[in-house]
């Protein structure tokens, strides 16, 4: 019975199990005295007694680390009460472990004398969880713009002006001295530094944050604690907004030396037209009276164009000028000209001679006006900022890459974790209705009904073996081994299978390109592209081009095709003519179930599946597309050099049966009930002994209650709750020596193998796709024991 509350307990009783969190009462020696529902129920018991009964010391039993208790302990006798005290815990039954944030006080009698402890216990495993990949993804981050130049931020405003910084990178120190930390720390740090005759300009900048502008470009100068004046750019880009603020994110860029450079070309005419041609910028001169303008050398060469090319004329450059740029460059002239705009500033792309476009900063000045204010002359200068351009360009792309690849990182987990569940409920279908048909008899009228069941769980075990190959969780068998050979078998079988009206072809390179690859994936990637190409014609005639070749990469083209290192590669690519992709479909077509066919003409696991495969071969794929222009899938999988091998792992199930050794005794562990049922009724209609157990707790504890039985074998899976795999077979290996123990895992990998050799594991199995292969398996094991 659980004890009834004490006097003082009053009408709060019925609250204290009411709570949604943990509540208790311990004595001063840590004996737990009482515990509400929750407590009960984070501890995984059903009630209050056996809780009370099962619980001897908190120290000992619950903290991970028993020295949390003490200094708990130490804060309740100095302070009198805890707030906010996160440990990591033991759920009391079954061990496993969890994060809490305990509240507590002492409670005195009247003469000041401790009676007892209250307090309360929340679960914050999962916050925990998620401050740890929020700190995995801000390192990410904080790697890749440790590369940029100048200062990446994202900055909260709230409505109120005061500013929270989300990220800093480290160039901040560059520019003003003091480290990223600083300013997180203290937001306000940066206004010390402003120039006071810029301080209207950044109270302008902050009322258009504040009044949801999305993009702002700002220059200002800061003095620095040793009075040196900078120059600084910032560009910043609205994200989101909520009730309380603003997100944006930007960059700061140290501009001094672009700043010294403008300010002594104003000192003199002559001297400034002097120093720009040698500095490789162009100068004009432009009279506005007349349309006549100058134009030096240094602007037609820039574009390509010899001296008599162009005549001296504005509306001869303003004929080369991009069409898209011209209404903001007559926009920006215009405010010069009204004397909005102190000076005329405007980028803009102008047509070179061989046809292509080139960026240009072209920035002027009225240096001449009539008695009525209208402008008369102006002169200035073009720069050259292609390679700026796209170096922003670049940016940008790096930015949407990072956010993509934690995107496509997350759905990957997702997929895997839903797909291992699904898979566990397809093996207990296909199981149970192998017993089924046995049960029913050949001639038994349900048998059609079975074998459309068994019809309909095989196809959906093909589409969780695709998603499980979409998040990278099924085992490959990465050789050293010639692509090109690969690719020709796969297109031998392609030929066979595209429309007659789709003409293929292909070119191989001669080489034969070595790379560690799995050759079942490689072909997969090379059919689902390939189909994927002809699907996207829809009926319609069209070609599809097949390309391998060799290509070397350096630092800046492998962070552009997906954050590859420099070096060799084979690029496989397979275009087509069809009708191409716009830039929303680009940006979600690597996502599991997205498709742009009709309703049950797909199921948009086709370049998940291309994606995952790719990205376990630590390779990348890049598209090329556009509406009308067709689309090409350019995959990169690196060379292998002569030395490179990767070991094989194997499935573990044996290519034929052998004779099942009678009345062997096998214990059989997992977590998954009808798994459990499934395989316990398996293994006795084959003829064995079979105790299984619902946990390794549960089935250490009947070895040490039965010491005499014997055991055979112990078959147990590794993902489960409380106990894994490998620690029941440390367990056994403590119990029984002698005893082989084999581990069951849906995700095989060179870690898994290295923890079960070390814990005396006999054998690491796969997970089998049906039970007759288990049982296979285990005859096997069992059959090599023997022998």
């Amino acid at each position: 019975m659980t004890a009834p509350p004490s006097p003082s307990d009053g009408d709060f009783s019925t609250l204290f199990n009411f709570l949604p969190i943990g509540a208790y009462r311990s004595s001063s020696e840590g004996r737990m005295l009482r515990a509400n529902h929750a407590l009960v129920r984070l501890n995984g018991y059903d009630t209050e007694d056996e809780l009370l009964a099962a619980v001897n010391d908190i120290a000992l039993e619950w903290y991970v680390d028993p020295a949390r208790r003490s200094e708990f302990k130490r804060l309740l006798e100095s302070q009198g009460f805890v707030r906010g005290f996160v440990s990591e815990i033991h759920r009391h039954r079954t061990r496993e472990r969890v994060w809490i944030s305990e509240n507590a006080h002492g409670v005195r009698d009247a003469s000041g004398v401790l009676r007892y402890f209250e307090g309360t216990v929340e679960d914050v495993t999962e916050r925990m969880r998620d401050q740890k990949a929020l700190r995995e993804s801000e390192e990410q981050l904080r790697l890749i713009t440790s590369h940029v130049p100048g200062a990446v931020f994202s900055v909260y405003v709230r409505r109120d002006g005061e500013r929270e910084y989300r990220f800093l990178s480290t160039g901040i120190r560059d520019i003003y001295g003091f480290e990223a930390e600083d300013l997180m720390r203290t937001p306000s740090l940066l206004a010390r530094y402003f120039h006071p005759e810029d301080q209207a300009l950044l109270e302008k900048d902050r009322q258009a944050i504040l009044a949801g502008q999305g993009n702002l470009e700002t220059e200002f100068r800061v003095v620095l604690p040793d009075g040196t004046i900078k120059w600084i750019s910032n560009r910043s880009s609205a994200v989101s907004s909520d009730a309380e603020g603003f997100l944006r994110v930007g960059m700061l860029l140290d501009i001094t030396d672009r700043k010294a450079a403008e300010a002594a070309l104003h000192a003199s005419e002559a001297l400034w037209k002097l120093a720009l041609e040698s500095a490789g910028d162009g100068v004009w001169d432009w009279n506005l009276a007349t349309g006549e303008e100058f134009f030096s050398r240094g602007i037609k060469s820039m574009f390509g164009y010899d001296e008599e090319d162009i005549p001296n004329l504005s509306a001869e450059m303003d004929a080369r000028t991009h069409p898209d740029d011209v209404p903001q460059m007559n926009a920006d002239r215009q405010a010069h000209f009204e004397q909005r705009a102190p000076v005329y500033r405007n980028e803009h792309r102008i047509l070179c001679k061989d046809g292509r476009w080139k960026w240009v900063l072209s920035r002027g000045m009225v240096i001449a006006r009539d008695e009525d204010g209208r402008p008369l002359r102006m002169v200035g200068t073009h720069t050259d900022i292609t390679e700026h351009k796209q170096g922003e360009a670049q940016q940008r792309a790096l930015e949407a890459q990072l956010r993509e690849s934690q995107k496509m990182e997350a759905i990957g987990t997702l997929a895997g974790g839903v797909a291992h569940d699904f898979n566990n409920l397809l093996a207990a279908i296909l199981g149970n209705l192998v017993l089924a048909r046995e049960d029913v008899g050949e001639q038994h009228p349900a048998q059609e009904s079975l074998t459309e069941i068994n019809r309909a769980a095989i196809r959906a075990r093909q589409l969780v073996q695709q998603i499980l190959t979409f998040s990278r969780r099924q085992t490959q068998e990465m050789l050293r081994q010639p692509l090109t050979p690969q690719v020709e078998e796969a297109l031998g079988l392609m030929r066979s299978l595209l429309p007659a009206s789709i003409k293929l072809n292909v070119r191989l390179s001669a080489a034969s390109l070595p790379v560690l690859a799995d050759a079942t994936q490689m072909q997969q990637v090379l059919m689902n592209l390939c189909t994927n190409a002809w699907q996207a014609m829809e009926g319609r005639p069209g070609e599809i081009t097949v390309a391998l070749r060799e290509v070397t990469l350096d630092a800046s083209q492998g962070l552009q095709v997906g954050g590859l290192a420099s070096g060799a590669y084979a690029c496989l690519s397979v275009a087509d003519n069809g009708p191409g992709m716009d830039e929303a479909t680009q940006q979600r077509i690597f996502e599991p179930f997205f498709t742009t066919k009709a309703p049950g003409a797909g199921t948009g696991l086709g370049l998940a599946v291309v994606h995952g495969i790719v990205k376990a071969h630590r390779g990348a794929i890049a598209l090329h597309s556009r509406p009308g222009e067709g689309a090409r899938f350019d995959v990169y999988l690196p060379l292998a050099s002569g030395g490179d091998a990767m070991p094989a792992v194997a499935a573990g199930a044996p290519a034929a049966p052998v004779v099942a050794p009678q009345g062997k005794h096998v214990v059989y562990i997992d977590d998954y009930e009808a798994l459990v049922f499934l395989v316990g009724r398996l293994l006795r209609k084959q003829g064995y002994r079979a105790s299984t157990f619902e946990s390794g707790e549960a089935a250490m504890q009947w070895l040490r209650d039965h010491p005499q039985e014997k055991v055979d074998l112990v078959v147990t899976d590794q993902n489960m709750p409380g106990m894994s795999g490998v620690d029941v077979a440390r367990e056994v290996r403590q119990l029984r020596p002698g005893l082989r123990v084999a581990i069951v895992s849906g995700h095989v990998n060179d870690k898994l193998l290295a923890e079960a050799h070390s814990a005396g594991v006999s054998d690491v199995l796969g997970k089998q796709d049906s039970m007759d292969a288990l049982g296979e398996s285990i005859r096997a094991l069992l059959e090599r024991e023997t022998r």
